[in-house]
């Protein structure tokens, strides 16, 4: 990170900006291109590492990507409030932001696809009590992101 004054190392901040951001963006390799998804998401910390959980349809071309090359990066912010100034190269912004790698993978085990919808729905709505039965479970795809590296961001 070239503004180390911007950086943030402290993990209950880096959650607190996490648990604020409402959707992820992943960037997949496609062939000599890079198509970037917004997703929602929900996530846990597990050994100090971070997995990010997803949902989607069960084909497409988000999947033969997953399939083809596990390794993506993402990206997700927050707070983002712009300061205008009276010349152009004088405007700044404000904001907080997660960027990273990892490597993404299909969850096929119900009880990880249930573990992982329950975590999307808990950061998107605060609720942690869902249900989810089989024609549910069996009609979405539930794929994961594991982060290999991740740096976060704040200009105040």
């Amino acid at each position: 990170m070239r503004r180390k004054d911007r950086e943030i190392t402290d993990s209950l901040r880096i959650a607190d900006i996490i648990n604020r951001c409402t959707c992820c963006r992943i960037g997949f390799y496609d062939d000599g291109e890079i198509y970037v998804v917004p997703l929602n998401f929900g996530y846990e910390v597990k050994d100090d590492s971070y997995v990010f959980y997803f949902h989607g349809a069960k084909e497409g071309r988000k999947i033969d990507l997953i399939q083809e090359n596990p390794k993506v990066g993402f990206e997700m912010d927050t707070n983002y409030v712009l300061k205008e100034a009276d010349t152009a190269c004088d405007c700044s912004a404000q904001f907080q932001s997660v960027i990273g790698n990892g490597i993404v993978s299909m969850v096929s085990e119900a009880s990880e696809k249930k573990r992982g919808l329950s975590l999307l729905m808990e950061h998107n709505t605060g609720k942690k009590e869902w249900n989810f039965d089989e024609k549910m479970l069996s009609s979405v795809a539930v794929f994961k992101l594991a982060v290999t590296k991740m740096s976060c961001k704040e200009h105040k």
